[in-house]
């Protein structure tokens, strides 16, 4: 057969001139003839087969430069562990774009809840479902504090976080726990801070279940005025002769792109699980 010239042989197997040309310059496809002022490139249709192989090598993830080894070595085990490493990355990216549409999924979630939440004070009774939580206990009771060091512990959490490799989208709903025999003496003593996590993310050994139950809620838009809202929360249970049952939870529902002050916008629901006389 005729020997076909660069553009038709980019033609017939649908890629580019350019993509020829790379393929010249790698040593990759080597047209088989050129002309007598080596300006032009002709091509046989069987080195079409050649092409073919590296096109689909190419599918595979396999870079240009392991596609130009393997054709010149002709080593087959070395093409099988060059697979085996791409098929681990590829397992890895997955796992990354999983994260990134929950991370997604949670920052809608979290703008709706905000967006349809009772008013900066308002207090109810609400039924919450069992959650699974990652915590850590920073040893730092923060009610001492400043904001300053409720960052600085948030800083130990998102370490933690990452030293057992759990994903980073985790950070953006953080919460503290402040244990039942300190909340019904009124003593705001918390040094434990918690994000929540789904279980089909994080290993079961790293997971608390925060059981369901019917909590009496307050909703609360600065962070500042945490402690005095949970001291109302106290005040409503008592008043209404509520049993509380559990520890006090106090969760950011919704972390807002919007900075003041140096400050993370917050909107926060505080919940202490409750029972009826």
């Amino acid at each position: 057969m005729e020997l076909l010239n660069i553009g038709k042989m980019a033609k017939f197997n649908h890629i580019s001139k350019q993509t020829l040309r790379l393929y010249d310059k790698l040593g990759l496809l080597t047209p088989c003839d050129r002309g007598d002022d080596n300006q032009y490139r002709y091509y046989d249709i069987k080195q079409s087969a050649q092409l073919d192989m590296i096109q689909y090598m190419k599918s595979l993830g396999m870079t240009l430069k392991d596609i130009k080894q393997q054709l010149d070595n002709k080593d087959l085990p070395q093409i099988q562990s060059i697979l085996h490493q791409k098929s681990n990355q590829i397992d890895e990216q997955i796992r990354e774009l999983k994260f990134q549409k929950r991370a997604i999924e949670r920052t809608i979630m979290s703008f709706e809840r905000y967006e349809k939440a009772p008013p900066d004070g308002k207090i109810l009774v609400e039924y919450i479902e069992k959650r699974q939580i990652y915590c850590i206990d920073s040893k730092i009771n923060f009610y001492d504090y400043g904001i300053d060091i409720y960052e600085k512990i948030l800083r130990e959490l998102k370490k933690s976080l990452i030293a057992d490799r759990l994903p980073q989208i985790y950070f953006c709903n953080v919460g503290s726990i402040l244990r039942q025999e300190s909340l019904i003496k009124h003593k705001f003593i918390s040094t434990e801070v918690f994000v929540f996590v789904d279980k089909e993310f994080v290993p079961n050994d790293m997971i608390t279940t925060i059981p369901s139950n019917t909590y009496m809620c307050i909703y609360c838009d600065c962070f500042h005025k945490e402690k005095e809202y949970a001291e109302r929360l106290l005040d409503t249970i008592s008043k209404q002769e509520y049993i509380i049952c559990g520890d006090y939870i106090c969760e950011v529902i919704a972390e807002l792109p919007m900075i003041e002050n140096s400050e993370r916008g917050m909107f926060l629901r505080l919940q202490i699980p409750i029972k009826f006389r």
